[in-house]
């Protein structure tokens, strides 16, 4: 015979039951149980809301709107377990480590980036890393992208409104520990680099910013690409887009000529420099190379690059300081990476001058970052940039993303895949430590 049950009890059965699905799908429910103290909980609840895409993300944001603007606001506040739950949760739904201040979600799988691109109709911006975007010890140039770009305001709401989001790790960031054999260490990561690709709805590059950029000069490109994007994201257009990217290897060596005059340089006599029936700069070239007889398409493109090449040398470490002088306006850094920065060295600071010497040390560090900044701005726009735009020139309709990305680590950071020390050991140098000091 069957069981039989009142009808209570199955209504109540059915209760629970839609009741526990409904909090396993409610973003609101799950948003709460992604901080529960129950680890097993909240490790679920997580692992629901990065399934969930953005959506999942935003939910966790709304939830805690109010906590979050606390943070923001008070970036001295003190870290309750509550806060550092909320904060942990942040980080692994975005996948990136202090995401509470830029609040955007990164994919970590391609094509999954590459299907969500295609239907929202928007370009992906690809960050290739040393490490995880998701760890505080990653590569230099992503901490500083986590501090400087994608904290600021104007970068993340660009970056969240106009792009899809992908990061992947090229290789662990190499890290050393420094003990000074009294209680103090120091932890550091060592060499590194990173850069941003913009790419299509087929995952193919139309631009790519390597290293560090200030805010202002990042925002600029973003907007320069995005429009490409929109311009020559088909068929029929694609084959164009080398005629955006020799227009932008020109406009950079340009610009770098007219910032070289602007501090006092000259220009070099290796240059012939072409100029439009008003008189405008429009293109540089070696003069060595920039001979008629020898004007085919690659011969050009060489003399193009050679140009730059000229300039470099016309470019001083002095020059390079005026230079980014001249665009320090673009590595000012806005109230919340202000924020996250003060938070992040506070204790150093007081440890070493004192309550009353803060204020000033903060004050310097910020003035001596942003001048740094504005000097990889400039050095990564016009010294590498540019031999990016000369790469996919020269690929037309055969750019590869992996393989530009393998040319890029071997020859502009100077860190092959080939290398598995990236340069920190050579068994031909000799250390004086038994077996070079290689550990195994």
């Amino acid at each position: 015979m069957r069981p039989r049950f009142p009808a209570f009890v199955l209504l109540l059965l059915i209760l629970l039951s839609s009741q526990t699905l409904y909090a396993n799908t409610n973003p609101a429910m799950l948003a709460r149980a992604a901080v529960s103290e129950d680890t097993k909980k909240s490790a679920e609840a997580i692992a629901e809301l990065r399934s969930m895409g953005p959506a999942g993300l935003n939910s966790l944001l709304e939830t805690y709107e109010k906590e979050i603007n606390e943070q923001v606001a008070n970036p001295l506040l003190a870290a309750t377990p509550e806060w550092q739950r909320l904060a942990s949760a942040l980080d692994a739904v975005s996948q990136q480590k202090d995401s509470y201040l830029a609040g955007l979600y990164w994919f970590t799988d391609f094509e999954q980036a590459k299907a969500v691109g295609r239907r929202a109709g928007k370009p992906i911006l690809s960050l290739r890393l040393l490490g995880k975007l998701s760890e505080e010890y990653s590569c230099a140039n992503s901490r500083f992208f986590r501090t400087i770009l994608y904290s600021n305001a104007e970068v993340s709401n660009a970056l969240r409104t106009n792009f899809i989001l992908h990061w992947k790790s090229e290789r662990p960031a190499p890290r050393v520990t420094i003990d000074f054999g009294d209680g103090r260490k120091l932890e550091r990561t060592l060499t590194g680099n990173s850069i941003h690709y913009i790419l299509d709805s087929d995952g193919d590059p139309l631009d790519a910013l390597p290293g560090l950029y200030g805010p202002g000069a990042f925002l600029r490109s973003l907007a320069r690409a995005e429009a490409a994007f929109k311009q020559f994201d088909n068929p029929g257009n694609k084959v164009k887009a080398a005629d955006y990217h020799l227009a932008r290897l020109n406009a950079i060596n340009v610009a770098w000529l007219a910032d070289i005059q602007k501090t006092g340089g000259k220009t070099p006599a290796s240059i012939v420099i072409s100029v439009d029936r008003n008189g405008t700069p429009t293109a540089i070239q070696a003069a060595r190379l920039a001979q008629t007889k020898i004007a085919t398409e690659g011969a050009v493109l060489r003399a193009m690059l050679a140009g730059g090449e000229e300039l470099g040398t016309a470019t001083d470490e002095a020059t390079w300081r005026k230079i980014a002088e001249l665009h320090q306006s673009d590595s000012r850094l806005d109230k919340r990476s202000l924020g996250l920065i003060l938070r992040q060295t506070h204790k150093a600071l007081r440890s070493e001058g004192g309550e009353r010497a803060t204020d000033k040390m903060f004050a310097e560090l910020v003035q001596k970052l942003e001048m740094n900044v504005a000097l990889d701005t400039v050095r990564n726009e016009y010294q590498l940039h540019n031999r990016i735009f000369a790469w996919l020139i020269d690929s037309r309709e055969n750019i590869d993303l992996n393989k530009l990305n393998k040319k890029v680590y071997a020859e502009l950071f100077l860190t092959p895949a080939s290398d598995p020390w990236l340069g920190l050991f050579s068994p031909d140098t000799y250390m004086a430590l038994q077996n070079g000091g290689v550990f195994r």
